[in-house]
């Protein structure tokens, strides 16, 4: 391939992946089935980065926001701080922020070193893409987060950047 092709095929690829990411950065609300339930998601155990497993069964009768993510994607790192605070203004009532990293677990160790995170980080590797597809992430992208009831039924669903204010508001009308 010659030098200039090469130049446009690269600057074709970067700016595919700039729209992508502004695309997803910018967040949608998938469609949630109201009966659709997280029997997947509560038979999974998984670990935390220090390796101590962690089974979602042990949140049942909790609202839970579940988030994937990873350390290296910037819109999923730009939402924990707001989904930490979150965590800890509403845990008192019955509400659990778990975040599923696809990284392994020394990735995630080393940004809970660098950031303070209110709730438990899991190391999902791989595997976690398609537990988040089997939630209804098809396009098995980042950051994706599941509301789920505490009768196990998942209210909502969010490709894409979930805001504060927007996450705070939905939480506050379940609650009621």
């Amino acid at each position: 391939m010659t030098t200039p092709m090469r130049g446009g095929l690269i600057a074709a690829v970067l700016v595919a992946a700039g729209a992508a990411g502004i695309w997803f950065g910018q967040g949608r609300q998938l469609p949630a089935a109201v009966t659709a339930d997280a029997a997947r998601l509560e038979a999974h155990e998984l670990a935390d980065s220090d390796g101590r497993p962690m089974p979602f069964s042990a949140w049942r009768g909790k609202w839970l926001v579940v988030n994937f993510w990873a350390t290296w994607c910037p819109p999923c790192r730009e939402e924990m701080p707001a989904f930490s605070r979150l965590a800890v203004k509403y845990g008192g009532q019955g509400v659990q922020f778990v975040g599923i990293s696809v990284d392994n677990a020394e990735n995630v160790r080393r940004y809970r070193q660098e950031e303070t995170i209110a709730y438990p980080l899991l190391v999902g590797g791989a595997d976690a893409i398609q537990l988040s597809v089997e939630l209804g992430n098809a396009q098995q992208a980042m950051p994706f987060t599941v509301l789920i009831s505490p009768d196990g039924n998942i209210v909502e669903r969010k490709l894409g950047v979930y805001a504060e204010e927007e996450l705070e508001r939905r939480l506050l009308a379940r609650l009621k």
